[in-house]
């Protein structure tokens, strides 16, 4: 009977699938992630594991494991908490939540983009503190889709899912950058591939739908901010990495851009103290990307079909590149 460690409350089917296959489930049943030293512990012995982004797994947590780990499989589209070396050099499988939550993440990303251009959380404040007075023609006016300019950083599945959510929307252009162009994605969507200095510089509206990687870590600072137009507009919902944030916070502050959209942010949750909390031009989510009922669950179950293949030698429904 394999033995399989699941790091975290997830949704029923999920683990009814692992039951039903007769694996033996060590389950955190707690929405908080599980303290360093119980997963430590928890996972010796353990066959699988069922893990989240909150989870470190690197070389220490393999070696806690024990010999007999087949599997890795992360609750996530990223896996930039995995060390990828250590899993390969004990030539494990590593199964992650690619594809089933585009839909959910492309969407969020346009309501980041809407709530920062047209206000919606700020102008829901004045509503409720009594700010909202008589109508004002130059009151609560943002910036418009219709004829813009949408720079996409990153065209993957979520990047292009943008773009076809926001054409309908009158959108004039479309710009992408990417590590190379792809011209065999780009025209599903009509986007034209720019360098990134011309898609910061031409850009009403920047979407990050970057991975975390070396070559993207804080490329979203001081020098990419100085170079977008005032009156542009920011949104992150890919990894809070990608962005420097002090350098956000100084070009928000300072009007070098207009205004930004968060849902991923470093740490997280974010604290409480921090400036761009305090800003009524940021509008901060905390990481609810894919926090659509169906595709939870399909994350879910999709990292117990990793598991169950990967107890079984199969290939993986959806395996990371290592």
């Amino acid at each position: 009977m394999a033995k399989v460690l699941v790091t975290r409350r997830v949704p029923a089917e999920a683990i009814q699938l692992l039951k039903d296959a007769n694996c033996e489930l060590d389950y955190w049943e707690k929405d908080e992630p599980i303290p360093r030293d119980e997963l430590l512990n928890k996972v010796k012995g353990k066959d699988a594991i069922f893990c989240l982004l909150t989870e470190k797994i690197d070389g220490e947590l393999l070696d806690a494991a024990g010999p007999q780990l087949k599997v890795v499989a992360t609750m996530s589209v990223g896996y930039d908490h995995v060390d990828t070396k250590e899993i390969a050099k004990r030539n494990l499988c590593l199964g992650f939540t690619p594809g089933v939550l585009t839909d959910a993440t492309a969407t969020l990303n346009v309501a980041l983009l809407l709530a920062v251009s047209r206000r919606i959380v700020e102008a829901a404040a004045e509503a409720k503190n009594g700010g909202w007075g008589t109508w004002k023609p130059m009151w609560m006016t943002g910036p418009t889709l219709k004829g813009s300019t949408v720079g996409v950083v990153g065209l993957g599945r979520i990047g292009v899912a943008v773009c076809q959510r926001l054409a309908p929307f009158g959108v004039a252009k479309f710009l992408y950058n990417d590590i190379a162009p792809r011209d065999d994605i780009a025209k599903m969507v009509d986007a034209v591939f720019a360098d990134k200095d011309t898609l910061f510089r031409e850009s009403d509206f920047v979407v990050s739908c970057t991975l975390l990687t070396d070559e993207t870590r804080g490329m979203f600072n001081k020098d990419a901010f100085s170079k977008m137009k005032k009156n542009a507009v920011f949104v992150n919902a890919s990894r809070g990495g990608v962005v420097n944030q002090d350098d956000l916070y100084q070009a928000l502050k300072n009007g070098e851009i207009r205004g930004a959209g968060l849902d991923v942010t470093v740490p997280e949750p974010i604290p409480l103290d921090h400036p761009l909390l305090t800003l009524k031009n940021c509008v901060v989510l905390p990481h609810i990307g894919s926090a659509e009922e169906q595709t939870r669950t399909d994350m879910a179950t999709l990292t117990s079909r990793n598991i169950l293949a990967g107890l079984k030698g199969d290939k993986l429904p959806a395996a990371a590149q290592l």
